[in-house]
């Protein structure tokens, strides 16, 4: 058993930045490779972000590329979401996932989820 929690959400002016934050707890926090969603109010979970287990390799949904960089501190059991040129489209509350196998862009590769947190971009 993995539980995760979410940090960081708030509202923001379009063109700011949060940082989104996920600790890890329970099962080794290494076996798993993790990743970001995000859902807006009538919309299914969109992919966000992934990353490796050892953090060397990240991947990005065309939608952030360039904006968002996600790294992890498997010393910390951490995972972070830096979100930079924020615009109103990205509103939407942000998941961090963990799995140990499957698509990284399917949620339904994802074996534990936090509880997510509320990410509002104003413009």
């Amino acid at each position: 058993q993995l539980q995760l929690v979410e940090s960081g959400g708030g509202l923001v002016q379009a063109g700011g930045s949060l940082r989104l934050s996920c600790a890890a707890s329970g099962r080794a926090f290494t076996q798993y490779a993790m990743g970001w969603f995000r859902q807006a109010p009538g919309k299914g979970r969109e992919f966000v972000a992934a990353i490796t287990l050892s953090g060397g390799t990240s991947y990005y949904a065309d939608s952030v590329k360039g904006r968002f960089s996600f790294s992890r501190d498997n010393a910390k059991n951490m995972v972070y979401l830096q979100m930079n040129s924020l615009k109103s489209e990205d509103t939407a509350v942000y998941y961090c996932g963990a799995r140990n196998r499957g698509d990284y862009r399917d949620p339904q590769s994802y074996i534990y989820w936090g509880q997510g947190t509320q990410v509002t971009v104003s413009l």
